[in-house]
């Protein structure tokens, strides 16, 4: 199990760094909750993005392209001011069939 305190502290730095830092920590968050379901990047149908800067956009694009080299999921991508001192948020709706 992680501490609790170096888990904050890697999140904090996280948030300082630029958007590209953030969507790589974010993404790589993500594939960590879906290991944790027994699920990748490639069960996922849809993918929710919030950015706290539009001009962000590109940036962000490129580094979250790099994650799917195949096209990936469903995407909207909006502007809403975030809760905390974060740049991007991402959530997913995941599909993934019982054998």
């Amino acid at each position: 199990m992680t501490d609790a305190h170096e888990a904050s502290r890697a999140v904090r730095v996280a948030l300082v760094d630029g958007i590209e830092s953030q969507t790589r920590k974010t993404m790589d968050n993500l594939i960590a909750a879906l290991a944790l379901a027994d699920c990748t990047l490639e069960d996922i149908a849809k993918v929710g993005v919030w950015l706290d800067d539009p001009r962000d956009f590109w940036n962000f694009n490129r580094v979250y392209a790099s994650y799917f080299p195949n096209g990936g999921p469903a995407r909207s991508t909006v502007r809403s001011q975030i809760m905390v001192d974060a740049k991007v948020e991402i959530d997913a709706v995941v599909f993934k069939p019982l054998d």
